[in-house]
């Protein structure tokens, strides 16, 4: 299909008001069970990766940046401080993004709620209850699904996800907000025009700060229901229209989302994963590798940095990873920070990791992201995996305990094992208290 192939002026306005009632109509009581569980599940673990990333490099520049250039008085997430609404939006969801350990879906090769969540945090009434902040954050999953394959489709750029997420704020978090649906309207068209569509595959190659465009995208979300609301217009949004919309409220994308059971790009995990069981399996440790072989997609060996010089770096490459997972036998928040980033053992095994590309991996990815490893020792044994996909994949989702062991493991060398309990119980528990019993544990 072309771009905008399917494109018809006259039938956007259908379009948005099936938008509108959609949004209007969604309640939490309503939601299918299922539906209801994955997202209190996508807002705990959120949650824990914006704890765990509090510390990073990249949390506290921009923390310090919105604090100094979007003051105000709305309390960061995460970490001590103020801005306004815009400030905190951007720097929760660039946070969240410093430890690349947040849901995804794979149609987008990108992801909602990072930059979502603290949006909506931004964006929430005085007197939000926790039922609606919930349905406010499923429907921010269902618009930003649809808009994201829908502008994938019409764009050829590999964009980033801030410039679909911040029209779903726009939708989801207008309506939360109060806005009537004019405003809505011309918010999603302000937040589809200024939203950073910025080339994704620029931070692959070249792995820095900039990520995946998500706290932009959260501040352009916030700035479009602000300016909407004071009557600033916009043009109709494109993204609204199109295949993706047709089954909106009959097909519910919050659970099709993918977790990370590693802090780096979802492109590297199955090569850990293959290697990690290899490991396992045959009870070598990193100094007797003599070396690896990696077979998987393009994309994949495209995350080339062998010897990342910072955690940007370390979570953008494949042969690094893998290297952190076998020398650590794990891959948590603390393997892609600090001294483990520069550890000598590591980076010589990094050097020892070659990539293939593979036609078939090509061909089946963004829908599958796959990879094979042969693993050499110096005492000549060789071993090989079969095919490996990432963990926690929406086929083969997490379970709750295994989502809520990851929540620990960020959350308790952070906070403490008090505060962790606290956090848990009020996300799992949301519906019966107010949003704002939430949004207290996680500010300071």
């Amino acid at each position: 299909m072309g771009a905008r192939g399917w494109f018809r002026r006259e039938t956007i306005g259908t379009m948005v008001e099936r938008i509108f009632d959609f949004l209007g109509a969604t309640s939490w009581v309503g939601l299918p069970e299922h539906v209801q569980e994955r997202a209190k599940l996508s807002l705990l673990d959120l949650i824990a990766v914006g704890l765990a990333a509090r510390d990073t490099d990249l949390a506290r520049i921009i923390t310090a940046h919105a604090a100094e250039g979007f003051g105000g008085d709305t309390p960061f997430l995460f970490t001590p401080g103020w801005a306004s609404a815009l400030g905190v939006a951007m720097a929760g969801g660039m946070t969240i993004d410093a430890i690349d350990a947040h849901d995804g879906f794979n149609p987008a090769k990108g992801h909602i709620g990072c930059g979502l969540f603290p949006a909506l945090y931004a964006l929430a009434p005085p007197g939000l209850s926790g039922t609606e902040f919930l349905t406010a954050f499923v429907n921010g999953y269902e618009m930003g699904a649809r808009l994201s394959i829908t502008l994938h489709e019409t764009a050829a750029d590999y964009h980033t996800s801030g410039a679909w997420v911040a029209v779903a704020i726009a939708l989801a978090g207008g309506q939360m907000a109060g806005l009537t649906p004019a405003q809505i309207a011309h918010a999603a068209g302000i937040a589809e025009y200024h939203g950073p569509r910025s080339q994704m595959m620029r931070c692959i190659d070249h792995p820095t700060m900039l990520k995946d465009g998500s706290g932009w995208g959260a501040m352009a979300g916030v700035s479009a229901v602000g300016l909407a609301r004071a009557g600033f217009t916009g043009a109709p949004a494109l993204t609204v229209e199109g295949p993706a919309w047709e089954d909106l409220g009959t097909r519910w994308y919050m659970t099709e989302q993918y977790y990370k059971p590693y802090p780096v790009c979802r492109w590297a995990q199955p090569p850990v994963e293959a290697c990690l069981e290899l490991q396992r399996r045959h009870g070598f440790v990193a100094g007797e590798i003599a070396g690896i072989e990696i077979t998987t997609f393009h994309e994949s060996t495209r995350l080339a940095t062998m010897h990342p010089k910072s955690t940007e770096e370390a979570q953008y490459s494949t042969s690094f990873p893998v290297a952190l997972a076998l020398t650590h036998g794990r891959l948590g928040p603390e393997e892609v920070q600090g001294a483990a980033v520069a550890d000598p053992a590591v980076h010589a095994l990094s050097a020892k990791i070659v990539m293939r590309e593979d036609d078939w991996a090509n061909a089946i990815f963004p829908g599958r992201r796959v990879a094979r490893v042969t693993v050499r020792l110096e005492s000549g044994a060789v071993y090989e995996s079969d095919w490996h996909e990432p963990k926690w994949d929406a086929t083969a989702p997490a379970s709750e305990a295994e989502l809520r062991a990851k929540f620990r493991e960020y959350v308790e060398p952070v906070v403490g094992r008090v505060q962790a309990d606290a956090v848990e119980a009020a996300v799992m528990g949301l519906e019966r208290l107010e949003a704002v019993e939430l949004f207290g544990l996680i500010t300071e």
